[in-house]
């Protein structure tokens, strides 16, 4: 593909999950895709399965709470790839616990993985791509955002991401930016297994039990939130930016 015109896309969190499906998805739709983690030797599966599929990938590895490292991760991406088109910030983490049990340290880490992160990652990022007066930002919120139970520090930090979102669709917009959120439901990942263990229950049976609450009668998988972010991170998307869209099968509107 010409590097003139293809696509350069950044997703944090990338390793597995849904940052890996969202990088696979990225560089199918034609993107070079730098896959960042908190170490490079963590994204290599993930810049395999690229590569094995005729796609263009990079790894990155840093912490997307210290600036240090996402300024210097964020050039490394610009001066390999030549261009920053796209951003996922995906990163993530969880410390679920009950109020009255959580910790100063479960808050502030959660809060500064997915809101720092987001931020940090964000300002370094648009700075280019307001010089090329084009970019796309995708956010991922959660359904947690309105609430959930043993998850305040998650709950409160998704629900922060979405008036950050808007916020940057504001500022952004007249420099040919957009910045969207999706918001995930139930997905079968690494990260939901984690919550099926604290509250004691096998990730089958955790499965089972969403499935049947859930309008569409199945909980979701990685691909499933890739598309959607395939979408708004598409040059189609233009007139799309400041929204949520939801990831979850109808659950919580049905």
């Amino acid at each position: 593909m010409d590097t003139s015109t293809r696509r350069v896309a950044v997703v944090t969190g990338a390793a597995r999950g849904i940052g890996a499906a969202t990088a696979r998805r990225l560089a199918r739709d034609g993107a070079a895709v730098a896959i960042c983690d908190l170490s490079a030797a963590a994204c290599a599966d993930a810049v395999e399965a690229v590569l094995e599929a005729g796609g263009e990938a990079m790894a990155v590895g840093m912490d997307v709470s210290d600036r240090a490292q996402v300024e210097a991760g964020i050039t490394s991406v610009v001066e390999r790839l030549g261009r920053l088109d796209i951003l996922v910030n995906n990163a993530g983490l969880i410390r679920d616990n009950m109020l009255f049990k959580m910790t100063d340290e479960d808050w502030d880490l959660v809060m500064s993985v997915h809101l720092k992160g987001a931020f940090l990652c964000t300002q370094t990022a648009q700075k280019h791509m307001v010089a090329n007066g084009y970019g796309r930002i995708v956010n991922l919120s959660s359904i947690a955002a309105d609430g959930n139970r043993g998850q305040v520090n998650y709950s409160a930090a998704k629900a922060g991401i979405r008036g950050f979102t808007k916020t940057l669709a504001l500022e952004l917009g007249p420099f040919g930016v957009t910045a969207n959120c999706v918001a995930p439901g139930f997905i079968a990942s690494a990260m939901t297994q984690q919550t099926a263990d604290r509250i004691g229950v096998s990730f089958e049976q955790f499965q089972e039990n969403v499935a049947a609450a859930t309008p569409v009668r199945r909980v979701g998988t990685t691909d499933d939130v890739a598309a959607a972010i395939s979408f708004l991170a598409s040059e189609e998307a233009g007139f799309v930016t400041g929204q949520v869209l939801y990831v979850d099968g109808g659950a919580g509107r049905a």
